[in-house]
């Protein structure tokens, strides 16, 4: 049984395919489509997934949607009737519902068939409980919490709940207008970050202010004594006028979501070339703090209502890991699990294993790390590009590579590293990373002169041996996908400088050689040759999604000043270009 899982006409629109319980591939459209957020109808992704698994569209059993039309009808109808909301927001939810009710007709279409050709029963599977299926049916527990927050999906925007049978029963959720993604994306926007995604700017200027706009920040957002929370309506647009959210082109876009009154508060909006002000940097500080405050109450209660010990999170609000690093020291929860794709782009996972697990029997996969499910190519398909191209190379062994690398990078080399199947969620793991010494207090100014070109006050993440964690480290957990910001022990910080961030914290992902062999190998042999056994690693890119092909990392490395370019087995320094 072939399960097809789509996160479709939304933000981080993604495919996954699954042979009964297994997961035999998953990708991002915005890594072929190469638009940052890519929102509507994944074709291209489901075009790869297809490929990767050897079917056809009329072969698929099941199809699986992240979205649920139905969802909340009676809700929406009374919210917009109640707050008086603009039609024309209503119509454009209303048009983008029929366009999820839809969707088979669309996607049969965009392979070349009539919808009667499809055989396969679509599930609509609400987009929290996509969230929280992506999370719980892939997590190293049987009994857990399960906690998703986002913007707004299906009229909410979050949603409790907990395991029970190896189900997933919901306790309560909050419906839209309240939001804690709004609350955070209102002020990402005031802050002078406008563009879909950049809520992680704001997590990253944070550790430089102070939170002394924290009870102004509170005057926003209101705790309630059921464990949930509610905005206050003065300072948010979309409770009376509605937000208006497109993708022209593929590029999500979101109105303006703050009112005069939160200006009059705060401030006037940052200008696109204003610089950073303390001001704004105290406010950046005192808004996370806020979420972090919201995000342990929402956790706390969920913990009272359940008594269970794990807690599994998921949603936009679970990308935010300076708040996961925190959450088990400020909770009476002992373990947190995130997946690698806590975003949107991993409700069509989440989905598939609604389908898979909720609505139907399938027994849940033994627990394994997953993030490493994308395109990957041969060391033979490298190079017949790379001669198509006229490119020079040197292919070595294994034996040979490691130590060539770490040579490399002990020589202040900057390393565009590519192998195995490209990573599922927003950030390199080791198979589509740019590499570093961590130990060079220069580090991070040689990215952004010659790569990055970004905002100096975000920082850059350690990939760190799991063996060295408790040596580097004040806590000592299994971090994989880089969804934890812990902090670095006082005596190591000025080891690692490049990776630790002003407050002492790093994002660091530990590195398991069952999970990632050739990463882990690396590290080794660096760890070997400096004493570090940390990499500085940050994502293959420069202001677009991650590469994902070798023509992507190539062109990447052409138009930047990296030093060494390594494509698998296969060697490419800037002297033979």
């Amino acid at each position: 049984m072939y399960t097809l899982g789509l996160n479709a006409y939304h933000g981080d629109s993604s495919a996954c395919i699954y042979h009964f319980n297994e997961l035999i591939v998953a990708t991002e459209e915005e890594r072929i489509r190469r638009i940052k957020h890519w929102a509507g109808l994944p074709t291209e992704a489901v075009k790869f997934c297809l490929d990767e698994a050897g079917i056809t569209l009329a072969e698929v059993d099941v199809i699986a949607i992240s979205r649920d039309p139905r969802a909340k009808l009676g809700a929406k109808a009374w919210y917009a009737l109640r707050k008086g909301v603009k039609w024309s927001s209503i119509l454009d939810r209303a048009k983008n519902s029929l366009n999820v009710g839809a969707f088979k007709k669309d996607l049969a279409e965009a392979f070349g068939y009539a919808e009667a050709d499809l055989k396969a029963r679509v599930v609509y599977a609400e987009h929290h409980r996509s969230h929280m299926a992506s999370a719980y049916f892939v997590a190293p527990f049987d009994e857990a919490a399960i906690l998703s927050i986002d913007g707004m999906g299906d009229f909410s925007s979050t949603m409790r709940g907990r395991s029970r049978n190896g189900k997933i029963e919901v306790i309560d959720s909050v419906s839209y207008p309240h939001s804690l993604g709004i609350f955070y994306t209102a002020f990402t926007q005031l802050l002078g970050f406008p563009h879909y995604g950049d809520e992680y700017k704001v997590m990253g200027l944070a550790p430089y202010g102070q939170p002394t706009e924290l009870d102004k920040v509170a005057q926003t957002i209101h705790l309630k004594a059921n464990g949930l929370f509610e905005l206050d309506p003065r300072f948010f647009r979309h409770f009376k006028e509605g937000v208006k959210m497109d993708w022209e082109g593929g590029s999500p876009h979101v109105d303006t979501l703050f009112t005069p009154a939160m200006e009059e508060l705060f401030g006037p909006v940052r200008g696109k070339d204003e610089p950073l002000s303390d001001n704004h940097r105290n406010l950046a500080t005192s808004v996370q703090r806020m979420a972090e405050k919201v995000i342990f109450h929402l956790a706390e209660g969920l913990y009272k209502k359940t008594g269970l010990k794990n807690l599994c999170l998921a949603g936009g609000v679970a990308q935010n890991s300076v708040a996961n690093g925190k959450l088990v020291a400020n909770t009476s929860f002992e373990k947190l699990f995130v997946p690698p794709a806590g975003h949107d782009a991993g409700t069509s996972i989440g989905a598939a294993l609604y389908a898979l697990h909720q609505v139907g029997d399938q027994v849940r996969a033994p627990f394994r790390h997953q993030a490493y499910t994308g395109a990957q190519f041969s060391n033979e398909a490298i190079e017949a590009y790379l001669q198509s191209r006229g490119i020079g190379y040197q292919r070595y062994s294994d034996d040979e590579l490691f130590p060539v690398v770490a040579d490399a990078l002990i020589q202040g080399g900057v390393i565009g590293w590519f192998q195995g199947r490209a990573e599922f969620g927003p950030r390199a793991l080791g198979n589509r990373s740019i590499i570093v010494d961590p130990s060079r207090a220069d580090a991070k100014d040689l990215l952004n002169s010659k790569i990055k070109r970004r905002e100096s006050f975000r920082p850059f993440a350690p990939s760190i041996l799991k063996e060295a964690v408790e040596e580097y480290f004040e806590q000592a957990d299994d971090v994989p996908f880089m969804e934890k910001v812990f902090l670095i022990r006082p005596e190591k910080r000025a080891v690692i400088p490049a990776v630790t961030h002003v407050d002492g914290t790093g994002r660091l992902q530990t590195v398991a050689a069952q999970d990632n062999p050739r990463y882990h190998r690396l590290i080794a042999a660096f760890a070997e040759k400096s004493g570090v056994p940390i990499l500085l690693n940050t994502s293959f890119n420069e202001n677009e999604p991650i590469v994902n092909t070798p023509e992507h990392a190539l062109e990447c490395f052409l138009r930047t000043q990296m030093d060494m370019l390594v494509l698998e087995n296969v060697v490419i320094c800037r002297e033979n270009t």
